[in-house]
């Protein structure tokens, strides 16, 4: 389903001090870091796997997520999925993907849901009875029938996440990526989120790629865990297999992953 190899990417930054003095500096000569945020990443997973990316911020989770979804192209390496390369071929592999976002909206700000809906309907070509019976599933699973006719806007954020997994999945994916889909809900929301990303893994044989710094949601979804730092890939395994790494045997998650970024220095 998913296979990446050698996968590398680097982005250029450009930095200065405060003050005028330095931004006129700076118009002629550019201080220039390059900055790895992806070394030599290398992972598979198969069909209808569950699968947690975990990493401390700026390890390189949501350029992978970006990667593999064909908004960004690597440096080098090798990505496929579904035997498409994501960045070429990306009009066919967008149509078998879809992406949550957390600090990001795929809603039209000012119109009711259900028109935003609507226009995901024309652009990935849903046939209307599909349409139909997808909604009406997404609408029941996700509790939206009292949200469709309000406006994005006026939704609190954990209505407004229900909203955007639904409109992810309106064209039947094959792929979920899912990068920190739970951030700033409360409890309950967090609860239901997971919930119905479990139904949909099991209903539909559905594969997710999880990013989050929530390790409840980890625990509650991923079968398998990636831990990835400063860009590279630390670990591939089960949490079983990463509680072996915390010499505490009561240790919560997050003490886990606490210890193993200290292990690794990252």
């Amino acid at each position: 389903m998913i296979q990446v190899e050698h996968m590398n990417k680097t982005f250029k930054v450009t930095r200065r001090s405060a003050g005028f003095s330095e931004a006129v500096k700076a118009l002629f000569h550019k201080e220039v870091e390059l900055i790895h945020a992806l070394s030599d990443i290398s992972f598979s997973i198969g069909d209808g796997e569950m699968v947690g990316y975990i990493g401390p911020n700026g390890a390189g989770k949501s350029s992978t997520i970006k990667i593999l979804s064909g908004i960004l192209t690597p440096d080098d390496g090798t990505c496929t999925i579904n035997g498409r390369i994501p960045w070429k071929e990306r009009k066919e592999h967008v149509k078998e993907i879809g992406v949550v976002f957390g600090q990001r909206t795929q809603l039209w700000w000012d119109v009711p849901i259900i028109d935003s809906y609507e226009l995901l309907r024309d652009i990935y070509d849903i046939p209307h009875t599909t349409y139909k019976n997808t909604l009406n599933e997404l609408t029941e699973l996700l509790s939206l029938t009292d949200l469709l006719r309000t406006p994005a806007r006026q939704l609190s954020l954990g209505q407004r996440m229900r909203c955007e997994i639904a409109a992810s999945l309106l064209h039947n994916p094959k792929i979920l990526f899912l990068d920190e889909p739970t951030i700033g809900l409360d409890a309950v929301s967090k609860l239901a989120v997971r919930d119905f990303i479990r139904r949909q893994n099991k209903r539909h044989n559905t594969t997710v790629l999880l990013t989050t710094h929530d390790m409840q949601d980890m625990e509650a979804l991923a079968d398998r865990v990636l831990l990835i730092g400063k860009g590279r890939l630390l670990l591939d395994g089960t949490l079983d297999d990463l509680k072996k790494h915390c010499p505490k045997a009561d240790a919560t998650l997050d003490e886990i992953i606490a210890a193993l970024y200290h292990d690794f220095q990252i």
